[in-house]
């Protein structure tokens, strides 16, 4: 068993298209009403067909009231981590405390290094994403007096202003597979941000062990680490009761507290947040008890 005990949360991926740039801010609002906690969106500066995420992200805080929003996940290298700090904290504050963020370290290199982005090996993404992390969080932290400085290799931040700060504790979610990105999680992050359709066997097991050893050798505690996970593309299936006794093996087992529907399907988002969020709700509450 590995039920970190964290609250269930739910949310919804979508694709943010510009062919009619009002759907997925109307696709929030369905999720808004469904019940959903959460609403993400694709991040890729480098795509045309796609509207640009922090100006979507800002237009649907806007358009909302209650639900929280997210990029799944922001490409770092075109998103310089102090400016990304001080866009998260704004929109934050903005909002009422209702952003999260959720990184990813690159992986289309072509299209990054078109947009004038840089083009790293594995190594240098976990590094590079290492570095940022302490860059973000440098800069929300004003508590600290003086300026921030990170001497990285692949970012130097030479006495940056410290502000402003968020008005909540910001989780920093990052999207990954590699064992030297998981072991960064553990170390580092909020969070780990994988997607269901990208894994094999095994994998959650093996990164929640990862993720588990790296925490505790850096002296945090495991627990503190949410575990959220992408669902879609063929799973779960069947009817919203069998969508929730299929995904509560990976409360109880594998330790899952977030699942994000990957749709634009707003019937399929009304289902998962009315019908499949309850319920599950209710059988993990009865796991516990």
């Amino acid at each position: 068993m590995t039920d970190y005990g964290h609250d269930l949360r739910f949310g919804s991926f979508i694709t943010p298209g510009n062919e009619r740039p009002e759907q997925p801010v109307a696709l929030a609002r369905v999720s808004e009403r469904a019940g959903l906690d959460l609403v993400t969106y694709q991040d890729h500066p480098y795509q045309p067909g796609f509207l640009d995420t922090w100006t979507l992200l800002s237009w649907v805080a806007a358009r909302t009231e209650r639900i929280r929003v997210s990029a799944n996940v922001h490409s770092l290298p075109l998103r310089p981590p102090a400016v990304l700090a001080r866009a998260a904290a704004s929109l934050d504050l903005l909002s009422g405390g209702r952003f999260e963020l959720a990184l990813g370290a690159g992986a289309f290199w072509d299209p990054i290094a078109a947009m004038g982005g840089p083009r790293r090996t594995p190594g240098e993404a976990v590094e590079a994403t290492g570095e940022a992390i302490e860059i973000i969080r440098a800069i929300w932290d004003t508590s600290e007096r003086g300026g921030v400085r990170v001497a990285g290799k692949h970012y130097q931040v030479v006495g940056a202003k410290r502000g402003p700060a968020p008005a909540h504790d910001i989780g920093i979610w990052v999207g990954a597979l590699g064992p030297r990105m998981l072991r960064l999680i553990g170390e580092q992050a909020d969070g780990w941000l994988p997607s269901v359709f990208y894994l094999k066997d095994g994998d959650l097991e093996r990164g929640n062990r990862l993720i588990d050893e790296a925490a505790a050798a850096a002296g945090r505690d495991p627990r503190a680490i949410r575990r959220l996970l992408n669902i879609g593309g063929g799973f779960p299936q069947g009817a919203p009761e069998q969508w929730a006794e299929q995904l509560l093996p990976l409360v109880v087992e594998s330790g899952v507290s977030t699942f994000i529907l990957a749709s634009d399907e707003p019937d399929a988002i009304r289902r998962f947040g009315e019908e499949v969020a309850p319920r599950l709700r209710e059988l993990v509450e009865r796991e516990r008890g």
